[in-house]
Parts: C-alpha cells; sequence; structure tokens
C-alpha cells in the first residue's frame, strides 16, 4: 500500500508533543551577521509588541506549555506552589527545578532571505529585554512599524559556554541607524503583513492527564521517554510514591477552600510532633523576616527562575 510519509511525521510530532502549525516557519540563524526587519502580531496581549509562551522541562520529555498561562488546570503549577509553601530548601529546589521557562517570540523578514517569507525568531529573556528597550528610545522607538520602523542588526558568534553538550551562541542585537520601509513594494509588505500567522497554535497543548502522567512518572523517578531503567536515579524525586501528585495537588485544593477567617484566627498551642513530607506549615519562616502573601513569594520565584 502506499504511505503517506508527511502524515506519518505530523502524527509523530503530535504523539512528541513537539507540533507546530505548519504556516510557523522557525527562524534558525547560522553564526554570522544578519540583518532583519520585525513584522507586529496580529494578536498581542495588553499592547505588548511580542508574544510570550511558558513552557515546562521536565525530565527527557518534549517541553510542555504551561497550561495556567491559558488559564487552564495545571497540575504542574500546583506541585509548584506546594512545594514551595512548604519552606523547606529541598522543596524550593524542586520548585525551581520544575517552573516554567518564559520564551519570547517576534514575527520577522529576513533580509537576505526575503524569499522564505515570514519566519518566527524565539528569543530568551535577556535578548527580549533588549528589544523592548529600543521602544523606550527616541531616537528608535516602534521599530516594528512596516512604514517607519527600523531594520535590526544580529550578531551572532560562538562562546566557550558548552550548555547540556551544545555550544551556547552569543546574540548582540542593535537598530540600524535609520528608518526604513518593511518593502518599497507596497503590495509584497501588505503580503507579509497578512501572512504573519497565529503564535496561539504553534504548539500543541498537552491534557491535564498527559502532563500528570508525565510528572508523576519524573516524581516516581522512572524516565519520561525511553527505557526507565536508564535514568534509574537521575530523576530528582525518586524516593517519592507514585501518586505523590495526587496527593499534593488535592491538599491544595483544601488549602484553597479553607475559609480565610480560620487561618486568621488564633490557633491553640499543639505539642510538636515530627512532620510529614505533605505537611504545610508557612509560618517557618524566621519571624524577624517579614511576612509575604504565598501569592507575593510565589511571584518572586518565578522572576528568580526566568534570570536563572
Amino acid at each position: 500500500m502506499a504511505v503517506n510519509l508527511e502524515a506519518i511525521r505530523k502524527r509523530i510530532q503530535e504523539m512528541s508533543g513537539q507540533s507546530r502549525n505548519s504556516r510557523v516557519q522557525l527562524w534558525k540563524p547560522a553564526p554570522g551577521k544578519h540583518k532583519i526587519r520585525g513584522i507586529p502580531w496580529k494578536n498581542t496581549v495588553d499592547g505588548m509588541p511580542f508574544r510570550e509562551l511558558r513552557f515546562y522541562y521536565i525530565g527527557d520529555a518534549p517541553r510542555i506549555l504551561a497550561p495556567n498561562q491559558f488559564g487552564k488546570p495545571d497540575p504542574v503549577n500546583d506541585l509548584i506552589r506546594k512545594c514551595y509553601s512548604s519552606g523547606k530548601p529541598e522543596d524550593r529546589a524542586l520548585a525551581k527545578k520544575l517552573h516554567s521557562k518564559m520564551t519570547a517570540y517576534m514575527a520577522i523578514i529576513d533580509r537576505g532571505q526575503e524569499d522564505k517569507g515570514v519566519q518566527v525568531w524565539s528569543f530568551n529573556p535577556f535578548i527580549y529585554q533588549r528589544l523592548l528597550s529600543f521602544f523606550t528610545v527616541e531616537e528608535i522607538g516602534d521599530f516594528l512599524d512596516p512604514v517607519e520602523g527600523f531594520d535590526l542588526d544580529v550578531d551572532i558568534t560562538p562562546s566557550k559556554k558548552v550548555f547540556n553538550g551544545k555550544q551556547v551562541m552569543d546574540t548582540v542585537v542593535d537598530a540600524a541607524r535609520r528608518s526604513s520601509k518593511l518593502s518599497s513594494d507596497a503590495e509584497q509588505a501588505k503580503k507579509w503583513l497578512d501572512a504573519v500567522p497565529n503564535i496561539d497554535d504553534m504548539y500543541t497543548q498537552k491534557t491535564t492527564a498527559e502532563i500528570e502522567q508525565i510528572l508523576n512518572t519524573w516524581l516516581a523517578g522512572g524516565a519520561t521517554g525511553g527505557d526507565p531503567a536508564h535514568d534509574e536515579g537521575t530523576n530528582r524525586g525518586a524516593e517519592r510514591p507514585a501518586d505523590a501528585l495526587d496527593q499534593l495537588v488535592n491538599e491544595v485544593k483544601a488549602e484553597v477552600k479553607a475559609p480565610a477567617a480560620e487561618a486568621a484566627a488564633p490557633k491553640a498551642e499543639k505539642p510538636k510532633r515530627g512532620k510529614k513530607a505533605s505537611d504545610v506549615d508557612v509560618d517557618d519562616a524566621t519571624p524577624a523576616a517579614p511576612k509575604q502573601s504565598l501569592d507575593e513569594a510565589f511571584e518572586e520565584l518565578m522572576e528568580d527562575a526566568d534570570n536563572e
């Protein structure tokens, strides 16, 4: 029978969680100097010029879109909050390891490869901050404007750093010295603007059940992909039972439902006893330190993780 290789590849990507919208072409520049032009997104949030997506990286599993950024139930986020609220250093370390990482995206035209049309550049928070700062410079301003915007000079050079066995690239971005049109051909400019993809459809979202399965496997010390015996002892949480996630998530839900008045009411002193790993005691912090709400502390954790 005839075999549809394209359909097979697509199905493999879907099953591995790496499927992307076929209209999205990622820009993967080689080391060297590049000149690009940014294009505004059609569906930005709160007037921000770029789009952000947050991903979880759990064991060897492909990166997972964090559901809570879309207002959906998120078992990983529940576990992170639970670990952070325990006040224990080892739980905080686990929370930081699980915490989602942010990637920003900009639609671009590569001036050296305009025949490829609209591509999407993904970059880390440091490049993101650099690009955002251009908007605050009076001589630059909105460099994404199709008529009065600026091209960007991107210089990519290999560094001496190595991460996960791969050489890290240093990227320097600067705005061109004078503004220019997206294209001198108005019809071509319109085609590029109309061809900007929908970033929300770029990655396939996993279901809550799929994420719980990946997380439970990792917490139990098994591999999220491949042979579990190969990863034995390499994953954090090997000492936890397979149902640890369910237990923690249920406790988080119970705490959220507890009346605020109960938390504010004076508590009778109880004999001290040893605590289980699932116990929560946010008052274990040093009394002299000012107290933060759990939400404020969690936001601080998020900022720390993104800057690592």
